[in-house]
């Protein structure tokens, strides 16, 4: 199934029904009086959230959604029929804007989360409504009002405890292979990731999402690469792990790699680099530099970084790794 985490839909709530101009006519019944109806009111359009959804495929395919209108009111002092809600369900995470003003609808965060964005239009009065002492038959009704038309904007913000940013072919899918049950496309050449996988890992007693985001590269903030599509799904994540590559056949060294990335992330927003940050060494097993690598981790450590080393590959290392993410997660 394709992953979009973008989508653009047009909404329309239910129309109100309109009022009855009745009159009540029955044998023996002499000056039976007004008896028109109200009419029913239009359904509302309500997004919901739900964690049986994963992506806005949905959204993308059907762009359009009509709530059903209410129905006229009838004699008998009859009231028409309101219109059903139409209720669309989204991912959870999913942020919902207008696109003509940009402003935050709703931010759906939790299951069954939902929030009326657009109301029914109320339904007219019928002629009863209207009959007083002085107009005993009054002979006109009100019109339905119409229901509210608008364009929204869906945007899915992934909800992960945490989430592996690095540069293509870092080993981030590599890693998330190694510690949970997600299963990532895994090849040796960049890019082989092209949408964020969540894994669910279980360790000691403590279950906490991972979300691995594709290779973030220089100028990611500005729309280079794959960045700027889904750096949002790092905006909710509680601790940032950098994955750094160790290859041989790497051109950027690992403090200028983590350098690079702090940078991308800043730039997108500053509020991110306010949240834990930990550094994973990685491919330790076919490191030819330990010296290097190792100054490289005292440099980081002395400036308040938790670090690692670490083989995805092997498994070496990841332990150590899931113990701190655990702990930092459990407030300890």
């Amino acid at each position: 199934m394709d992953f979009i985490d973008e989508s653009k839909i047009f909404i329309k709530s239910g129309d109100g029904g309109n009022g009855c101009c009745s009159f009540r006519r029955e044998k023996y019944v002499p000056k039976g009086g007004p008896d028109g109806g109200d009419g029913g009111n239009g359904g509302n359009v309500i997004i919901k959230a739900s964690k049986h959804f994963h992506t806005l495929l949905d959204q993308r395919y059907h762009p359009h959604y009509k709530a059903p209108r209410g129905q006229h009111g009838k004699g008998k002092n009859l009231t028409g029929k309101s219109g059903q809600d139409l209720i669309i369900h989204v991912p959870i995470g999913t942020v919902v804007k207008d696109q003509e003003t940009n402003t935050v609808l709703a931010d759906l965060t939790r299951h069954d989360q939902f929030c009326i964005i657009a109301n029914g239009g109320s339904g007219g009065r019928g002629n009863a409504r209207f009959a007083t002492s002085t107009m005993q038959a009054p002979r006109y009704c009100e019109p339905g009002k119409p229901g509210q038309e608008k364009t929204l904007l869906l945007e899915l913000k992934l909800l992960a405890d945490v989430a592996l940013v690095g540069y293509p072919n870092a080993g981030k899918s590599t890693f998330i292979s190694r510690v949970s049950k997600a299963k990532p496309k895994i090849a040796d050449y960049p890019f082989t990731t092209l949408t964020p996988n969540l894994g669910v890992v279980r360790w000691r007693e403590t279950d906490f999402v991972i979300a691995d985001i594709p290779g973030i590269i220089d100028g990611a903030h500005s729309g280079m690469g794959l960045g700027l599509r889904f750096l949002r799904h790092i905006e909710r994540t509680r601790i940032i792990v950098y994955i750094l590559d160790l290859s041989p056949d790497v051109l950027k060294g690992p403090l200028e790699q983590f350098e690079a990335l702090k940078q991308e992330l800043g730039l997108y927003a500053e509020s991110i680099l306010e949240r834990k940050q930990l550094v994973v060494f990685n491919k330790i097993d076919i490191s030819d530099d330990i010296d290097g690598t190792q100054e490289a981790v005292a440099n980081l450590q002395n400036k308040g970084y938790a670090c690692f080393m670490a083989s995805a590959l092997t498994g070496k290392g990841l332990q150590n790794i899931l113990d701190a993410l655990a702990r930092e997660l459990n407030g300890e």
